[in-house]
Formats: structure tokens, sequence, C-alpha cells
């Protein structure tokens, strides 16, 4: 099947390994003092390798590969609880508050999901924006309070929307004057692609803009700020 994959530039690589460390699913190793894709089939195409290559050796293509095997991945690792970002965990969460029950919706306008807000659409105008992982107002109970309020905020799941996101919002950051940009992700591995669309759409508009990186723990905790 022909699918987006990670490429490594041998040239460009300096053996820093970040990569390799970064990379969850143990698709990159490294060979010979280089990094190297070293099975297709561990290659989720998300890229939460690609922020971590100081030298920009990384980059995606779209080619003729074997389809993502999770499965064989885990396997790999020694577990059986499948994907970290899905793996089964109870949680116990807080009684809320009278007040917190009544606090009004921080959301400005609609649509929010990335894939369906359009680039020129006149609340983008001037804006600070909230691109956030779907699950994030879930995990973090004062989402609307402590993150929407006073920004446009779009959402979305790398993993699931199967979307390149850095195409959209190239264009939303090229058309608009964006003044500040958060990025609310989880702290899972497959969010890694969330904050690589923005770094990447960043790069591409040629603009230059406050960018901060929130991650928030499955149990609702904040677990850095950049």
């Amino acid at each position: 099947m022909v699918r987006r994959i990670i490429e490594i530039d041998q040239d460009k690589c300096n053996g820093c390994g970040a990569c390799a460390e970064a990379c969850h699913e143990g698709a990159i190793g490294m060979v010979d003092g280089k990094a190297k894709l070293l099975r297709d089939d561990y290659c989720d195409g998300l890229g939460d390798c690609l922020p971590a290559c100081p030298t920009g050796a990384i980059t995606f293509v779209e080619r003729e590969a074997m389809p993502y095997d999770e499965a064989a991945v885990q396997a790999a690792k020694g577990c059986s609880g499948g994907c970290p970002g899905s793996a089964q965990k109870a949680l116990s969460p807080a009684v809320p508050t009278v007040a917190q029950s009544q606090q009004p919706s921080q959301l400005r306008q609609w649509p929010a999901q990335i894939k369906l807000v359009p680039p020129n659409a006149p609340w983008l105008k001037g804006a600070d924006l909230l691109i956030a992982a779907d699950c994030t107002a879930y995990a973090y109970a004062s989402f609307h309070q402590d993150f929407m309020q006073g920004r446009i905020t779009l959402v979305g799941c790398p993993k699931l929307d199967g979307v390149d996101y850095a195409v959209k919002l190239t264009q939303i950051l090229t058309e608009n004057d964006i003044r500040s940009i958060t990025v609310a992700r989880m702290e899972v591995p497959c969010c890694g692609g969330l904050e690589f669309a923005v770094k990447k759409a960043l790069q591409d508009s040629g603009k230059i803009i406050p960018l901060h990186i929130v991650t928030i723990s499955i149990s609702g905790e904040i677990l850095s700020r950049a």
C-alpha cells in the first residue's frame, strides 16, 4: 500500500540518536553510527521522531510500504496492552463543586474540528489559537477556563483523523494574522503528530508566531509547558 512514512537523509544525519529515542514504536535504530528506519511496519507515520531531529534529516514521504502493524510493535516490546495511548486505566475523578458545574462554555466558534475549519473564517483574524488534542478537554477538568478562554479552539486527533493537519494549519497561518498559538496535547506518543503538524505549519507559512506547548497526563495533570 502507498502511505505516509518517514525517510532519513543519511547525509544530514549526525548520529545523535535522538530520533531513535523518540520513536516509541522502535521503528528507528542506529546502524553504523547513523539512524535507520529498521522496519516499515513499525512506523505509524505520525512523526513523533521528527521534532527530535536537530539536523532536519527526517521527512515524510508517500511511498509503497507495509501497513503499520501495532500488534507486531507491541509484541516486540513484550507488551500485550496495545498502544500506550489506548492502554486501559481506571481513574478516580474528583467530585465537582456547584461552582464548577455551572461554569459556562468558552467555545467561541463553530466548527472546532481542524479538518472542518475554513481557513478564511472571520473569527480567525487576529486570533489567539488553541490547537488541542481531542482528549485534553476530557482529561483536564478546567480545560475551558484555563485553556479555551479568550482563544479560538481547534481540535483533532492525528491518529484517528488520518489527515495531514500541517496543510490546513499552514493555510490558516498564512491567510490570517494569528497572534499566538497554544498547543495542548496528551502525554501519549501519538499526540506528537499534532505538535509536529503545528511546528511544520509555522515553518511552511514563514510566520513568526509565539508558540507554547502544554503536555497533559491521562490523569489530568500538566506535565510540562514549553
